[in-house]
Formats: structure tokens, sequence, C-alpha cells
């Protein structure tokens, strides 16, 4: 397919037509090239998505700085104005796609309690919807529902699950994916829904069906043997049959749950007993790409397998209802892609040469007939922008914060660097304007053994801005680069996966790119528990730390959501935090300043963390900081524009005036 720049229509969401103002940087907020008020923008324009017949265009979007979203559809032919505009009220929209030519999906929500009560407990209410452009109708039902298939030979209905509706990959609560769900057909005609099936004890939940709303593949936790057993069916079948057993009580083989990738990942289209499955079979390091055979529920022929990393997906046609595998998908740089179908790669690419900064390029929509398409780029000097591809010629829609200057943003370097026992430690690194020796701030998130791959990092970016050099270390137990790497860390919470953290630094101290007297640490979740975890460390490095929703007493987290029924899976919690270090009773050893931020309404992480920390840190004598975000959640979607200006306002603030003797 031939691309080239041209103007396609009068562009259909520019800056211009926002109506966004954004306040002036105050006093706290000028050390950052970029205001405060503009980070602390929710995304503008969440979606962008082509009808399957090419007609339509919908917009998820948030039209003003403390508004709520929208949903718009456009004509293709007439990008100048919305044809419809709906919202939720009382509710808000927080996502939508179309699930046929008529048909959009989407899941609203609304804050309807004051305050968390037990963990994982949501202060929101949800509902899912249909709703036709064409006649202006909506169906709705109350729920918490997400599309598992389209089900695209049965355009009228879709299948929903329950207990999904905003999916995070944080990994903290590994009990989840094997916790019942129920499934129906949802008539989008009607908004009426269908059971399917509903999960037990026995079988829980599904991890694949076909596009005909067959279940293909499960796997269960039985907590009688300790076994993982993992099970499909052919098309047609009314039992499971089981393939595959892995003993969950040896806690080498605890990658198979918490790597979240494992087992049968697709389909073949031309080919109903032929699947496609991720695995480390034999023994081998890193997760490779199989065949399945249905027909002998045997893995077969091995696809690919990288060098350095996981395969952890796959990318199927970009026609949708074509499930035909297109590239293996693993980390790096970027997520990488294995190809397999070279016209899909030569169009990737030609999307590469035209869309500026290209870095995470994928089509989030395309017609069936493949003339119109929705394009996503997402990298370090691109917050998230959609492009239309249309009969070959692109425009941009609109961005993610369309009040960024991408000049402005930093470059992110992939490294590489060995820990002091020898293990090699993959890291992006958020380089700022002008010449070294930087401030280097390490940053770390959630998990601790989610992938932490950076694409667009919004809070590494603002750092940068600000003239900080960011590391984000994969640090051991971090997923996808391999069993090997994800057992290193094993009981090592505090200990040596902290000083994977530290070796960092001293590496880009070694290289000339960091000032050893200018280094702080932040980190959030888990990474907040490291925080507070370096804010005591002997022969400190850190000149501050900022801990925010940190988990603050591994030993009552653990306490207050263990489930003993699988021991390997069961020690690997304790170790958490619970055997080793725990911050808590670690605050008469703090001996640099200390940040430390959390959300009121937090579900993963409790208010508790911060509270209990807060009262024994004062009880030792020590002196810090420490501010309450009322309203907010544990999880950066569910924050508000009011969160994240008072979190990146304190940041800012105490980096430079309070961090270390004169500031970092």
């Amino acid at each position: 397919m031939k691309l080239f720049k041209a103007p396609l229509i009068a562009a259909m969401v520019g800056v211009s037509a926002l109506g966004l103002t954004v306040a002036a940087p105050t006093e706290t907020q000028a050390q950052s090239s970029v205001p405060v008020d503009v980070w602390a923008l929710r995304s503008v324009v969440n979606a962008v998505q082509v009808s399957p017949d090419g007609k339509h265009v919908l917009v998820h979007i948030n039209p003003s700085r403390e508004g709520e979203y929208l949903l718009q559809v456009y004509k293709t032919d007439d990008l100048s104005k919305p044809f419809r505009t709906i919202n939720a009220d009382p509710m808000e929209i927080i996502a939508a796609r179309w699930v046929s030519n008529d048909y959009i999906f989407g899941t609203a929500w609304q804050v309807n309690r004051s305050s968390v009560k037990r963990p994982e407990q949501d202060i929101r209410d949800y509902l899912a919807f249909s709703y036709n452009p064409t006649s202006n109708k909506i169906n709705k039902v109350e729920g918490d529902f997400s599309i598992v298939n389209t089900l695209p030979t049965d355009p009228d209905r879709v299948l929903i699950g329950t207990g999904n509706a905003i999916p995070n990959s944080s990994g903290v609560d590994p009990f989840s994916a094997f916790r019942p769900r129920a499934y129906y057909k949802f008539d989008l005609k009607k908004g009426t829904k269908s059971l399917v099936m509903k999960g037990n004890s026995k079988f829980p939940r599904v991890q694949l069906w076909d596009n005909e709303g067959n279940p293909r593949y499960t796997s269960v936790l039985d907590s009688g043997d300790g076994m993982l057993k993992e099970y499909y069916r052919k098309p047609g079948d009314g039992s499971w049959t089981l393939f595959q057993e892995t003993d969950m009580e040896d806690q080498g083989n605890l990658y198979r749950i918490l790597g979240g990738f494992h087992g049968i990942a697709g389909l073949d289209p031309n080919d109903p007993n032929t699947g496609y499955f991720i695995d480390n079979r034999d023994g081998e390091d890193k997760a490779a790409l199989y065949k399945f055979d249905f027909n002998t529920g045997t893995v077969g022929e091995k696809l690919f397998q990288p060098e350095n990393a996981d395969v952890t997906s796959i990318q199927t046609h970009s026609i949708p209802g074509n499930d035909k595998l297109v590239a293996a998908r693993y980390a790096g740089a970027k997520r990488e892609r294995h190809w397999f179908d070279e016209d899909e790669k030569a169009l990737h690419e030609a999307l590469v040469q035209q869309i500026p900064y290209a870095h995470n390029i994928g089509i989030s929509s395309r017609s069936l007939d493949g003339r119109t398409m929705i394009v996503q780029n997402s990298g370090p000097k691109d917050p998230g922008s959609f492009w239309m591809v249309k009969d070959g010629k692109i425009a941009k829609l609109g961005s993610r914060n369309p009040h960024i200057n991408q000049e402005q943003l930093s470059e992110v370097k992939y490294i590489r660097y060995k820990a002091r026992d020898g293990l090699e430690i993959p890291g992006y690194v958020t380089m700022p304007k002008g010449e070294g020796p930087f401030p280097l701030i390490v940053q770390h998130n959630g998990g601790p053994h989610v992938n932490g791959m950076v694409s667009y990092d919004e809070m590494g970016q603002m750092l940068a801005s600000a003239g900080y050099m960011v590391l984000h270390p994969e640090n051991r137990i971090s997923t996808g680069w391999g069993q090997k790497h994800f057992d290193a860390g094993y009981g090592e919470h505090g200990l040596r996966m902290q000083d994977d953290k530290d070796d960092g630094v001293k590496y880009l101290i070694e290289q000339g790119l960091a000032d050893p007297d200018r280094v702080a640490f932040f980190g959030w979740s888990y990474g907040g528990y490291a925080a507070l975890v370096a804010a005591s460390r002997e022969e400190n490095l850190y000149q501050c730390s900022i801990a925010v929703a940190a988990v603050a007493d591994a030993e009552k987290q653990y306490m207050g959501r263990r489930n003993t029924d699988l021991k390997a899976l069961d020690a690997w919690s304790k170790r958490r935090g619970m055997i080793g270090v725990n911050p808590i009773n670690e605050v008469s050893k703090v001996n640099i300043p200390l940040l430390m931020i959390h959300g009121d309404d937090d579900r993963r992480v409790m208010y508790y963390h911060f509270k209990d920390y807060k009262k024994a840190f004062e009880a030792a004598g020590k002196q810090g900081q420490f501010l309450t975000m009322e309203g907010a959640d544990h999880f950066s979607n569910t924050l508000m524009y009011n969160h994240q200006q008072q979190l990146y306002t304190k940041m800012l603030d105490f980096l430079a005036n309070d961090c270390g003797p004169g500031g970092l």
C-alpha cells in the first residue's frame, strides 16, 4: 500500500478545536520547561476508531481540563463536525469501540462510594452499553463487563465477560486470573444478555474464545494437588480436555502464572484445529512461539524465539475478523516484532516512514475493505497520536496531549548493565536536554514483576523537562526477560532487587552521565516500597526519596490477602517484604529527606500503609513530608486532573527545594 502525506479533509480534532485552557505555571512549576498544568491533563483524545464499513469514526475525547469524556461520531466523508455527540451523565464514558458497522460497545463508570473498606473494593459502579449512531439509541446493562470476542459472524451480538471493565497489568494479585467469571452474549439491538458460561471453582474462566463464541483454552490452579492444569476444546466440544500439567508447588514453575503470557494465544483462521502457543519448554530460558495441534493436544513446531527476551504476545492481521498470525511481539528498546506476513510488515514500515517520531505504531482499527484505517503512535517523543489513512492519504486527527510540543520531549535510551552479581539488567534512560553529568532520578513503578518497558512515560518526561535524567531499571523478577531473570528475584525484595537499582546508578555515574552528588529515588506502588527501602539504606546513594502509593507494611499487606492453598505461591507472597525488608520496621534507619504521597481511596495499596508509616515515622523523631490526595485511587487511569496537578507540583517543589542540601 502506497502512503504519502497529503491533506485529507478538514482536521477532525485539531488542537485549535479542543477549547482547552491551560493555566500559566506558578513559581513552584517554573523549573519544568512544560507547565505542570499541561502534564496533569487526562488524555485529551483517548481513542479513535473507524467502523468496519469505513463510513464512520468514533472519538473518545475530553474537551475540557476538568470535564468528563464524551463519545463523538463523525462521518468519514465529513470530518468537519461531529455527526453525533453523547455522554453518560451522571456517569462517565471510559471506553468505546466499534463492534459492527452499526454498533459501538462502551463502558461507563460513576463514583458511588466515599471510601475503600477492603482490598480491591472499587469506589465506582459500572455499566456496559451499545450505541447505534444512526438511530441515536443507547442500550445499557449494569455491571462490570468487558468485550471477550466481537463475534464477527454474528453482527447483532458480542461476547462479554464480568469483572474486567478497566483491565490492568499490575500483576500484584496473582490469584485474580483464577477467580470465576461469567460470560454472556450481549444483544446490541435489545440491550439484553444471555448466559453462555459461568465460571466455577473447577473451571473459573476461559482464556481464549474463537470467533463463533466457542471456548477453546483455559488454565486452572488445582489447590488439591498443587498443579496448574491446562485444557483445550475443539470446536463443538462440550467438555475440556487436559493436555498439560505443571507442579506449582515447585517455586521454579511460578513464572507460568506470574509471567502472564504463557499458554494458547490465538487460533489459525484457516484451520480451527491449529493454535499458537507461548511457552518456555524443555528447560529453555526464553519463552518461544509454537504451533498447537487441537487434534492431538500437543505442542508442535517452534515458530520464533527471541535471543534476549520472551515472546509475550502475538499480532494478528489488521483487518477485523481476520485472525491470521502476522507477528510475534517481545520486549527490547520498544515492543519489538518478528514478522511472519510480508504485506503487514511493508504496511508497518510505510507507516513508520510517514508518522513523525514513530516508535510504538499500531493499527487500532481498519475497514473491512482495507482502504481506511486509524493508526496510533506513542513513544518518547509522542504522548500518543491518532492518524487516519484513507485511499493512500494520511492525516493527523488528534493527540492524547496536544499541548505538548514534541520537540520539548526527551529521548529514551535502552541500556543493559551488569548488577554486582553479574546478572544483566535491562533499563531505560530518559535523557534531559543539555550536557551531562545530570542530576539523576531512579524511577520504579508497580509489580514488582510487571514489565515496565518505556513507551511514552509521562512521569519520566515531566522529570526530564525539569532537567533530571531518569533511570527506569527492569530489575530481576520483572517479566518478559526470561525465567532466569525472573527467578533471580525470588525473595530478593529490598535486597538484590534494590541492589539492581543502585548498580544502575553506579553504571550511569561511571559513564559520566550522572552527577554522584545529585541522585534521588522515586517509586509508585511496589516502587513506593522500594523508595522507602532506599531511604533507609546504609551508605546511601540518594539525596532524597519520593514514595507514592507505597507498600509500607508488607507484612500487614500479606496477612490481609494471603491464600495458603498453594504453598509455593504463598511462600512467594511472603517474600514480597514480609520475609526480609519491611519498611515500617526500618523507620529509625531513614537517613535522607522523604516525601510520601498516597490516595485515600487506594484499593490496591490501602490507605493504612500511609497512616501507619507516618505514625511510626513521627514516633521515631524523623522529619518528612506527607501528602494525601483526597479521592485518589491507585491506578493512573483513575486519577483526575486535580490529583495529577497536586502530585506533580509537590514532587517538583520537593526535588527543587528539599532534596538534600540545596535541592536536587
